[in-house]
């Protein structure tokens, strides 16, 4: 028991990790399960027939690129508007700022249903059809609250000496914040994108209220549910998961070499 106690916040977050983690490790266990039928929910015999054909189920690679490319154009538009509106708020003083603030944390704090629904009224009152460019337009707002949280915290903790040193040195407004703002944000502004992305990538319920007849990645598991679940799908979900378990670690030894330069 005294272990225990010593160690117990350990315990706790490796509990919580495995918790995490469990789901993603089904999925890909069940990504080679030997295809039977519609519904694959039981293991029948190790198989890598879906690896090997991952586009083997009509229209589910169309709705992953569809997803892909909604995705990576809507992390664009909001981390550009969203790094605009953050370093606007932390370098400027004007009237509106504080409601501003105010205002950036309600597509955060509010459930994702109103805002679809309010979203779908605003593009049917302006007689708007419903597909790739709604979908866009709304990821691209619901994203831009996180975007602006990520890159507003880390321009809160940027030393402004380190520009003013840099203008010292005779450097132009745009050369001291490509060369000196720029790096520094840099970490914040990339959280906000991956950040954006996955949001992005992973939605469903604005997608589902404003996609009109275009089907993403996320509707066409939901539809897949409904009518047979193929086992491409836990292929696809497996994909993404080691990918973005590489780009964390990517992420983490390049944080790590540089500390490491820093400190020589």
């Amino acid at each position: 028991m005294s272990w225990l106690r010593r160690n117990l916040v350990v315990v706790a977050g490796l509990l919580t990790l495995a918790y995490l983690i469990v789901p993603n490790i089904v999925v890909t266990v069940f990504s080679f399960n030997k295809p039977s039928g519609k519904f694959n929910y039981s293991w029948q015999q190790f198989s890598t027939d879906a690896w090997t054909d991952p586009c083997g189920v009509a229209d589910m690679c169309a709705s992953l690129g569809l997803s892909l490319q909604i995705a990576l154009w809507a992390t664009i538009g909001a981390t550009v508007l969203g790094g605009m509106i953050a370093f606007a708020l932390v370098r400027y003083r004007f009237r509106a700022r504080s409601t501003v603030n105010s205002l950036i944390f309600l597509p955060m704090a509010m459930p994702e249903v109103v805002m679809a629904a309010s979203l779908l009224t605003l593009f049917l009152n302006l007689g708007v059809e419903l597909g790739f460019w709604t979908i866009l337009i709304a990821h691209t707002m619901f994203c831009l609250s996180f975007v602006v949280v990520a890159v507003k915290a880390r321009v809160m903790s940027m030393d402004p000496r380190l520009e003013e040193a840099a203008r010292d040195l005779y450097a132009g407004p745009v050369q001291t914040f490509l060369r000196v703002t720029l790096p520094i944000a840099a970490p914040g502004i990339a959280a906000g994108a991956m950040l954006a992305f996955a949001l992005s990538f992973d939605d469903f319920i604005i997608t589902n209220f404003n996609s009109g007849s275009t089907v993403t990645f996320p509707m066409f598991v939901w539809g897949s549910a409904q009518r047979g679940t193929p086992v491409q799908i836990n292929v696809i979900g497996t994909a993404m998961f080691v990918i973005a378990v590489l780009i964390v670690i990517a992420g983490q030894v390049v944080a790590s070499r540089r500390k490491k330069t820093a400190g020589h």
